[in-house]
């Protein structure tokens, strides 16, 4: 029996003690909430219950400041966080985590406070907990939504035992700028993939009944256009026209409010000169009115005082009224909210009717989440111990990982590795590193708890392994907070890394990005391999040609020398904890690769911001006299290195021509069939996909737009027919005023394995 259905069984128990904790509750409102029948009117009693004053400590978040467990704080800000807790002047603690810790400030808020009101406890469970996933972008280049949704599943499973109950997660951003470090966040450049990866993500994450104790309320971020960031710059301005921020930027935030993600998180970014914390067109106009969005919004870590230095509000109390205004529920750690509302209430700036909105909201969360029937149900010393690390959650983290690999080139069929009789050389500092691969936002992880790439391909004991670093990536320490030191000097390992490469029958050179290259504050200017690695890879090169290039990166990378003169390329990314053991299992081929890439990788990080569903310009083609007046660059072509949707396989895959009717029929459908044919000697899967162009309308539209996939496994030799159905939902579009519409004439059908393919249809809308 699994852990998660071993806690569903124990579901029984909960529901009684949660009985008898309610007997025993000495706060009459709890018993006049027992007797509604709805989250809203349970809300709407304790509401009015409560003070002005503890209203706003419901929309105030604070950060852990002390030692739960430990002796009062005396002095400073850790006491007066300590003082506004004992008077119910807090709502939410994020960074408190583990279940004493969790149990010791939950028990303040229940038991010392006028009210009692749960605490809510907010943590960036991203990709994982203890155990770590691959980062968000890799989950997505596996295009598998159900091992996505297991991965949040897992993630919630072991956090939830650890006390959380909120993760700020999933980051549904679509970006097209490689040189914003937080791609690594995301689900790439496409917003139909991105939609399904939020909705699979929120799924497994909340689960389908947020009130039992392995599931977590999830947060849809950043609203709105934070990967639109200016030069791909972190917290950089963002002006974007309606038909992008209808088209592109709007549907994966759609996509997780359909799914019923209880939270928003807004961005900090500016959008078209208003800055998102106190933008009343995205958070009340849009996402409360519009979308009918029933959770709270929460604001980014001291995002409302930062609208000051944005020169949007003169000063402290002009930014809390801004934001709450606005729509902002839940002020993160800028105090602003508990300073400075009831002036403005007081003061008739701040209307009271949207502070109980908001706070109301935010019961409501607790209410679902069942903070009300056992404010401890997430706090079990013996849960926690038995879940953290389980069996079932690194099977899990492995599956994912192994899935995310994507195979970029194998000429020669140089992959998979012979499993035994031969040499390996591994060379690269990341090959040995057991922190790395845990990527960015891995707060709860233990350091050197990842799998090496080393260790990983240890296991396999047919063949024999040297190993040699070559060159440090990092200089001193690598932390969370501080920016990274890259070693640009010291080549002195290169002589060993020659020596043993000499004597090889193959090399693996694991090179890219350390862990905290890529995420929050790390955007970079320059997209190739860091430091001196470049050239340590041309050194091995010289003395031997048959190299496997593993690359490990947070974002799309420019290896065009990579592409020209290596003969086998994979990209795997950031893997988590499992890492070095699903790196391992797809080398040697017992696990086929079947990644496909969720962003494009340019030839020059002078193409980016570079996507596949680009508009087609006036002047897309080189003219028949060859003059300049076209849209391109002099130095390079206009094609990625490896486009949006791309991923190799150790068999190979054949696309028939497509067949359809060639309009809508009396159901207002178009069915798109193609036949796909293993033609190879491996079993393997293959991520079949569709695009669109519709030829012409009264907003252009890109050259192509992906509108469904499927993920095919295929025997040697076997066919298959796939079916997609097309209706006005894949072939309509936002106008510029945000109404959903689709026009009449014609639309070519491409399906493929990526985003270039040409085996197309044209059907006709009528």
């Amino acid at each position: 029996m699994s852990i998660l259905k071993k806690y569903k069984a124990t579901l029984f128990f909960i529901v009684i003690f949660s009985i008898l904790w309610i007997f025993e509750s000495s706060f009459s409102y709890l018993n006049e909430t027992d007797l509604t029948d709805s989250f809203d009117e349970k809300a709407e009693v304790l509401l009015s219950k409560m003070t002005l004053e503890e209203k706003i400590g419901q929309m105030n978040q604070y950060s852990g400041f002390w030692d739960f467990t430990g002796p009062s704080p005396r002095g400073g800000d850790a006491e007066k966080k300590y003082q506004d807790l004992k008077n119910g002047f807090v709502g939410s603690m994020l960074n408190v985590r583990g279940v004493k810790d969790v149990m010791a400030v939950q028990k303040i808020a229940v038991e010392e406070t006028r009210l009692g009101i749960p605490l809510i406890i907010g943590f960036d469970v991203i990709h994982g907990y203890k155990t770590i996933s691959p980062i968000p972008i890799a989950e997505a280049a596996s295009w598998d939504l159900e091992a996505i949704q297991k991965s949040a599943e897992m993630a919630a499973l072991e956090s939830s035992a650890a006390g959380i109950n909120w993760t700020f997660a999933p980051m549904v951003d679509i970006s097209r700028d490689a040189r914003w470090g937080r791609v690594m966040e995301g689900a790439g450049e496409d917003p139909f993939l991105g939609s399904k990866i939020a909705t699979a993500k929120v799924k497994g994450f909340q689960g389908e009944n947020l009130s039992l104790n392995f599931t977590i309320a999830a947060c849809a971020k950043h609203f709105a256009a934070y990967g639109f960031s200016e030069g791909g710059r972190d917290y950089n301005t963002v002006d974007v026209g309606t038909s992008t921020l209808h088209n592109m930027v709007f549907p994966p935030f759609i996509a997780a409010k359909d799914a019923g993600v209880k939270t928003f998180m807004n961005s900090f970014n500016e959008l078209n000169g208003i800055p998102a914390t106190g933008n009343e067109y995205l958070q009340r106009e849009v996402l409360k009115e519009e979308w009918n969005f029933d959770g709270f919004v929460v604001s980014d870590w001291d995002s409302i005082s930062e609208m000051i230095a944005h020169g949007y509000t003169k000063n402290e109390s002009d930014a809390a009224e801004i934001a709450l205004n606005a729509g902002s529920d839940m002020d993160m750690e800028s105090y602003l909210y508990l300073y400075h509302l009831k002036n403005l209430v007081d003061e008739g700036k701040v209307d009271l009717a949207l502070i109980d909105d908001a706070v109301k909201r935010i019961l409501k969360v607790k209410f679902e989440l069942g903070l009300f029937d056992d404010p401890y149900k997430y706090c079990d010393l013996k849960r926690e111990k038995e879940i953290t690390g389980s069996k079932e959650i690194n099977a899990a983290a492995l599956d994912i990982a192994k899935k995310s690999i994507v195979l970029l080139k194998n000429e020669g069929n140089l992959l998979p590795l012979k499993k035994e009789g031969q040499h390996i050389a591994i060379i690269g500092a990341l090959a040995s590193d057991k922190t790395s691969p845990l990527g960015n936002w891995r707060l709860a992880a233990d350091n050197d708890s990842a799998i090496s790439v080393l260790e990983g391909m240890s296991k396999y004991k047919g063949n024999s392994i040297s190993y040699s670093k070559g060159a440090n990536l990092t200089i001193g320490k690598t932390e969370f907070v501080t920016p990274l030191k890259i070693n640009t000097i010291d080549k002195s390992g290169f002589k060993e890394a020659i020596t043993i490469a000499k004597k090889a029958d193959i090399v693996l050179m694991i090179l890219g990005e350390h862990g905290f290259q890529s995420g929050e504050g790390r955007s970079r200017t320059d997209l190739g391999l860091p430091g001196v690695q470049q050239e340590l890879l041309e050194e091995i090169f010289k003395v031997n040609k048959n190299i496997v290039l593993v690359l490990n990166n947070g974002r799309p990378l420019t290896i065009n020398w990579a592409d020209e003169n290596i003969p086998s390329i994979v990209e795997a990314w950031q893997l988590g904890t499992q890492s070095g053991n699903a790196i391992a299992e797809v080398l040697y081929g017992d696990y086929n690769p079947s990644g496909k890439l969720p962003m494009t990788f340019p030839r020059n990080v002078g193409q980016v911001p570079l996507y596949y569903n680009h508009k087609n310009t006036g002047r897309p083609n080189l003219p028949e006299s060859k003059n300049v007046f076209w849209s391109h660059y002099n130095d390079v072509e206009n094609t990625p290195l490896y486009p949006f949707g791309y991923g190799l396989s150790y068999t190979t895959f054949d696309y028939g021509a497509l067949t359809t009717s060639n309009s809508f029929d009396l159901d207002q459908k178009i069915t798109v069939s193609v036949t796909v044919t293993n033609t190879g000697k491996r079993k393997g899967k293959e991520v079949v996909q569709l695009y669109i162009r519709d030829k012409y309308a009264s907003i252009t539209r890109p050259v192509k737009e992906l509108k469904g996939f499927e993920l095919l496994e295929l025997l040697p030799g076997e066919k298959k027919i796939v079916d997609f159905e097309l209706t006005e939902k894949e072939l309509g579009f936002y106008d510029n005023k945000g109404n959903w519409i689709l026009e009449k004439g014609d639309f070519e059908i491409f399906i493929g394995g990526n985003s270039q393919t040409n085996n197309k249809i044209t059907v006709e809308v009528k």
